[in-house]
C-alpha cells in the first residue's frame, strides 16, 4: 500500500484514527525513499549544485543528474 511509504501516516490522532492529511498545498508529505535521500544529501554531499568546483558540489551535481534522469526515465514509462 502506498501509505506505508508516508511513516508520518503511521500514527492516529483523534481518539485512535488514522492520519489522513490533505493539506498538500501548505506542506506535502515525503515517503521513506525520499526522506533517506534527503538524509544523505545532508549527511554527505550538502552543496550547491552546478555551483562549484570542489569536491562536495561535484558530488551533489551528480547526485542531481543521476535523480533528473530516473524521474524522466519514469515519466517516459521506461525503467526507474
Amino acid at each position: 500500500e502506498i501509505r506505508e511509504s508516508f511513516p508520518i501516516l503511521n500514527q492516529s490522532v483523534h481518539s485512535d484514527k488514522r492520519l489522513v492529511y490533505l493539506d498538500n498545498a501548505a506542506t506535502s508529505q515525503k515517503p521513506v525513499e525520499v526522506l533517506r535521500a534527503m538524509e544523505e544529501y545532508y549527511g554527505e554531499y550538502n552543496s550547491n549544485v552546478h555551483r562549484g568546483v570542489h569536491a562536495l558540489s561535484a558530488r551533489a551535481t551528480q547526485r542531481y543528474e543521476e535523480a533528473r534522469e530516473k524521474v524522466a526515465g519514469r515519466n517516459r514509462g521506461g525503467p526507474t
